[in-house]
Order: C-alpha cells, then sequence, then structure tokens
C-alpha cells in the first residue's frame, strides 16, 4: 500500500531576491533608462516635467539610479569590510520596494503634479535613511579592527543624506514660495561627496585588492582628498572659479601620484581589472580637464555645459559601475568573473559615451547648436543600460544559466 508524507512541501526559494545586489542593479538599470528618457523627451520639447529639467535630472540619477546601484553593491559588501553577519533578507527588501514605490510615484509625479514628486521625495528620503541607517547597523556589530574605509563610506552617506534632506525642504518650500538659488548650493554638494567620494572610498579599497597591489597607500590620503574636496566645495558654493580650479589640479595630481605609485599594471591584468584601473584613472583626468574647462568659462565667459560634472560622472563612476556591477554579478552567481566581449565592448562603449559628452560640451562651449550630440549621448547612456541589461539581467533574475 502506497504511503503519501503529510509534512509541506517546503516553499521555493525566489531567486531574484535572494541577494540585494540583484534587485537593487534591476531596478537600478530600468529607473536608469526611464529617467533618460524623460530627461531626453523634455530636453527636446515633447513633453514638459513638472519640475525643473536640471533638478529632475540630477535627483533621479543621484537618488533613484546611483543610489540604488551603491547600495546593491554595499549590502554584499560592507558586511565583508566589517567583518559582520550578511543582511538578512527581510531587511533589504522592504528597502528594496520602498525605492521602487517612491520612483514610480517621483515619475508619475514629474509628468502630472508637483505635490505628488514631492511626496515621492519624502517616501525616496526615507528609504536612503534606511539603507544608511542599516549600513551604520552593520559597521556597529562588525568585529573587524580595522574600519577606517567603512567609516568613510558612511561620511560619504551622512552628507549625503543631510543634503538629500535640504533638498526635500527646499523644495517643499518652493512650492508655497519663489525661493532662488537653493539647487545651485546642492550640486556641488551632491556630486563631489555622494558621486564621487563615495564612488572614490570604495574603489581605492577595491580595485588594489582586485589588482593584488601591496603597495601600501600614503599615510592619510583618503582625509586629504576629502579635505580637499570640501575645499572644492565650498569654492563652487560661494562662485571661486578660479580656486575651485586650483584645488582640482592639486588634487588630480595628487591622485595621478598616488595611483601610479601602487603599481596597478593594467596592461598585463585580466579585463575585468583594467577596466577598473582606467575608471580610477578617470577621477583625476575629469578634475584636471574640468579644471582648464572652469578657468576657460571665467577668462572668456563661455559654458561648458557642467563638462566636469560629466566627466566625474560618466568617466569615473559609471565606468566604475560597469566593472563593479559585472564582477559582482558573475562572482554571485557562482560564476568566474571574467569578461567576455560584450563585456568589453560595453566597456569601451561607455569610453565614446563620454567622449560624446565631452564633445558636447565643447561643441556648447565654441556657440555651435548640433543637436545631434546631445540625441547621440542621450541614446548612447540607455543603450549601454540596456545592453548590459540584456547580458545580465538574466544572471541576476534567474541565476547562472546551464
Amino acid at each position: 500500500m502506497a504511503t503519501f508524507s503529510t509534512s509541506p512541501t517546503p516553499k521555493k526559494q525566489n531567486y531574484f531576491l535572494s541577494q540585494p545586489h540583484q534587485p537593487f542593479f534591476v531596478f537600478g538599470l530600468l529607473w536608469a533608462i526611464v529617467s533618460m528618457v524623460l530627461f531626453t523627451l523634455s530636453h527636446k520639447g515633447i513633453i514638459t516635467l513638472a519640475l525643473a529639467e536640471n533638478e529632475f535630472h540630477l535627483y533621479t540619477l543621484a537618488f533613484i539610479v546611483f543610489a540604488q546601484f551603491f547600495h546593491g553593491f554595499l549590502f554584499t559588501t560592507f558586511p565583508r569590510f566589517c567583518t559582520a553577519m550578511a543582511i538578512p533578507k527581510e531587511v533589504y527588501i522592504r528597502i528594496v520596494w520602498l525605492y521602487q514605490i517612491a520612483a514610480v510615484l517621483f515619475f508619475v509625479g514629474s509628468l502630472f503634479s508637483e505635490l505628488l514628486v514631492f511626496f515621492a521625495m519624502v517616501a525616496v528620503l526615507f528609504a536612503h535613511a534606511m539603507a544608511i541607517f542599516t549600513l551604520h547597523w552593520v559597521y556597529k556589530i562588525g568585529h573587524s579592527p580595522l574600519k577606517q574605509d567603512p567609516y568613510w563610506v558612511l561620511v560619504a552617506h551622512g552628507i549625503a543624506i543631510a543634503t538629500h534632506l535640504v533638498w526635500v525642504i527646499a523644495y517643499g518650500i518652493s512650492l508655497l514660495w519663489d525661493i532662488q538659488g537653493w539647487f545651485a548650493l546642492i550640486v556641488p554638494i551632491i556630486v563631489n561627496f555622494f558621486l564621487v567620494f563615495l564612488t572614490f572610498a570604495v574603489a581605492q579599497r577595491m580595485i588594489p585588492f582586485f589588482s593584488h597591489s601591496q603597495e601600501p597607500k600614503t599615510k592619510y590620503f583618503v582625509e586629504t582628498v576629502f579635505g580637499a574636496l570640501i575645499a572644492k566645495t565650498l569654492f563652487a558654493i560661494f562662485a571661486f572659479t578660479v580656486a575651485e580650479a586650483a584645488i582640482s589640479i592639486f588634487l588630480s595630481l595628487y591622485l595621478l601620484r598616488e595611483f601610479l605609485r601602487w603599481k596597478l599594471h593594467p596592461f598585463h591584468s585580466p579585463a575585468i581589472v583594467w577596466i577598473l584601473h582606467l575608471a580610477l584613472f578617470w577621477l583625476p583626468i575629469g578634475l584636471f580637464v574640468g579644471s582648464l574647462t572652469q578657468i576657460i568659462e571665467k577668462i572668456y565667459g563661455v559654458n561648458f555645459l557642467f563638462a566636469e560634472i560629466h566627466l566625474l560622472v560618466l568617466g569615473f563612476l559609471t565606468t566604475v559601475l560597469i566593472g563593479f556591477g559585472t564582477r559582482v554579478t558573475l562572482g554571485h552567481s557562482g560564476q568566474s568573473p571574467d569578461t567576455d566581449r560584450i563585456a568589453v565592448a560595453l566597456f569601451w562603449w561607455t569610453q565614446v559615451l563620454i567622449l560624446g559628452r565631452f564633445a558636447l560640451s565643447v561643441d556648447t562651449a565654441f556657440g555651435a547648436t548640433h543637436g545631434w550630440l546631445f540625441d547621440a549621448a542621450a541614446c548612447g547612456w540607455i543603450a549601454l543600460f540596456i545592453v548590459w541589461g540584456a547580458r545580465y539581467g538574466k544572471t541576476l533574475i534567474y541565476g547562472k544559466q546551464s
């Protein structure tokens, strides 16, 4: 006589939500595409956004797109930095879904309602705060005696959340009263500390590690970079252009000297590593070239259309993102973290995109109106994330494919 077990069948686990980087990366890809599509349509006059175009562009990229990539990477690696337990699924999954609800509200509000945008920003701020609280909790319970690098990650996040709060308050007040100038004060803080310094704090730890570099870092290296960025930010806020350019040149040369001293050997490294090497060198390049454009703007009264910001965000941050994102996606799905032809092609495509966006800045500075350069840069960004998602999306959602 056949017997049947009455024990409940184990519930199949959802692979997509099994590790924090997977949903954060997938939704980061989605919103990167949506954000740029809406920004492009607005810039072309096809749609009208409920908030200023430049505010929409920076807010979506900083706090809806890049923030989720940061959280995906840090929620996976930060516990290892601190020698702490992995972040429980029930903790990170709440943050994941809150971000997506807030993102939907923000993009819908951007098309129809300033008030809905405000409530969405409050929700994004709350999700951001939850993420930072989680990282701080990991930092506190960690057993690692060396917590300098995690400390600077938290410092960058702390500055970002404070600035995020100021942004939400200022935007809310602007719905009631016409206040001017607040956005220009926020931009350099977000760019220098959330986008650049946070990426730098992670990269200066991980890239030498991946490269098997044994060279010790210069004493007070991170502290010097942090102090220089404080000075650069203050000069930007008070419009001391020449002083900001001077500190940028100093910082670029200081970083270049340090990176060369690490003996990374990019020409003798696997593709997944030399991609990160070039990303690292985009930081001093972006600072140096950006300082030259600032000086030219000051002398000749031209406008390079945020050349430095785009060199740093596209050259340094986005290239790091491609390298780290590919490595984490493959490594945490049980595959060898090596690049194939598609990944290398995407990396080179990113470099073309950087140069294309810089060409748009130069074109604008010389008074030309070649709109196709903007179209090419925007479409290049969209294509980058679509192809990367097509290549690695299945791995993020379903795991290693047989």
